[in-house]
């Protein structure tokens, strides 16, 4: 075992390239849309129930904290289709060196903001 091999791990100090942040919000947001599912569906199981379910529902996304939680949602799958786009593309040959998968990444962040504060204004 080398022992002069140096070992970090402090999480904050290390600095990752943003391909990697790229990344991980993927993986971030295709988790919030699994989680996302199941609220979904039980709101979609509530409405279909009764009439009085229906109007709790519709009542319910009235509220500004549903709203919040729909943009969240909402984000996250527009965030993941951009980035799986991105991926793609990838798939296709375009990108795949190092500068074009910074670029990509860039691209990925600057399209989903643009996209996710447009939702913001629509929703609200």
């Amino acid at each position: 075992m080398n022992s002069q091999r140096p070992v970090n791990l402090d999480l904050r100090t290390i600095k990752l390239p943003i391909t990697a942040y790229t990344s991980i919000l993927h993986r971030i947001s295709g988790v919030i849309l699994f989680v996302g599912i199941a609220i979904l569906l039980y709101g979609l199981d509530k409405s279909l129930t009764s009439a009085e379910g229906f109007a709790q529902v519709q009542e319910c996304l009235t509220s500004p904290l549903a709203k919040f939680v729909i943009w969240g949602l909402l984000s996250a799958l527009l965030y993941h289709l951009v980035a799986g786009v991105r991926h793609l593309i990838m798939d296709m040959g375009i990108g795949e060196t190092l500068e074009g998968g910074k670029l990509g990444s860039k691209i990925v962040l600057v399209v989903s903001a643009i996209v996710i504060v447009l939702l913001g204004v629509w929703i609200w």
